[in-house]
């Protein structure tokens, strides 16, 4: 189970509530840095900013990134594997989307040709064999797109190319998720990822027992912090409006929004490096 944060301080609760491993979610990031939709507004280098400061307020929780179409051509998707690898990725997920892409669960969902959709994923695993320590999601956004047929082919094609974990993204039933982590050849080995969009997304969410036994290795859960997040300053906010400020029961403590961000840990470090007087004097 991998929570999907968007900043460093959903990634820094992510790892104190002890999941093995998170995402960071190009739909949560553009919302929480630009204010904006998932749908290629967000650059490549706010992106790697963004996973910096993340990897910066975490010790050592895996962090899968999304690097959504590796942002131009093969020798583009090389450069944004090696950046992000270099930023602390664990892993990036690079995708078949044509630019500028979009979230694989809202309309318009275009792919590009099978060819060019081989050759970033190929891309992408020779900057990983060439010295990038990051492993390689490939998805694929072909089951919107064009048939659950064609998003089958490229999962095993990518799975051929190298791919170190599959992703289709948007499976509408059981039925489509289970021929997903079924699929033979290349693709037999390798290890399936769900994605559960919540709140009315078009794949079944399901129980982490459930995915397990039909085969998936990985599932993301992309929108549970930021949801949660936007109603609670909603409510927050209305609040103020009204001339109530939220409970202690809503906000928590003064003490404990300082633990979360982490000012205990800061002072006991402090500690470490105290000196007797702050000045000399000849």
């Amino acid at each position: 189970q991998g929570p999907c944060c968007h900043d460093a301080l959903s990634a820094k609760l992510i790892e104190q509530a002890g999941f093995p491993y998170a995402f960071m979610s190009g739909f949560c990031t553009a919302g929480a840095r630009l204010g904006a939709p998932d749908t290629g507004l967000i650059s490549y280098a706010e992106m790697l900013d963004t996973g910096r400061n993340i990897h910066e307020a975490t010790h050592s929780m895996p962090i899968i990134g999304d690097g959504d179409t590796g942002y131009g051509n093969a020798m583009n998707v090389k450069r944004t594997v090696r950046g992000y690898a270099g930023a602390g990725f664990a892993g990036v997920l690079i995708e078949d989307q044509v630019a500028p892409k979009s979230c694989g669960h809202v309309r318009g969902k275009r792919v590009v040709g099978r060819e060019e959709a081989v050759s970033r994923i190929r891309a992408a695993v020779d900057a990983r064999n060439e010295g990038a320590d990051i492993l390689i999601v490939a998805r694929t956004d072909a089951r919107q797109a064009v048939s659950l047929e064609e998003a089958l082919w490229r999962a095993e094609a990518f799975a051929a190319a190298g791919a170190d974990v599959l992703f289709i993204d948007a499976l509408e039933s059981e039925d489509e998720m289970r021929a997903f982590t079924r699929l033979g050849g290349a693709a037999a080995g390798v290890p399936k990822m769900a994605n559960m969009l919540e709140g009315g997304g078009k794949t079944p969410v399901l129980p982490p027992s459930t995915l397990q036994a039909m085969g998936f290795k990985l599932v993301a859960y992309p929108l549970s912090l930021l949801g949660v997040s936007i109603r609670a300053m909603q409510d927050a906010l209305e609040g103020l409006r009204r001339g109530r400020v939220p409970s202690v029961e809503a906000l928590g403590t003064f003490a404990d929004i300082q633990a979360a961000v982490g000012f205990p840990d800061y002072y006991a470090e402090e500690k470490r490096y105290a000196i007797s007087s702050p000045t000399s004097s000849a």
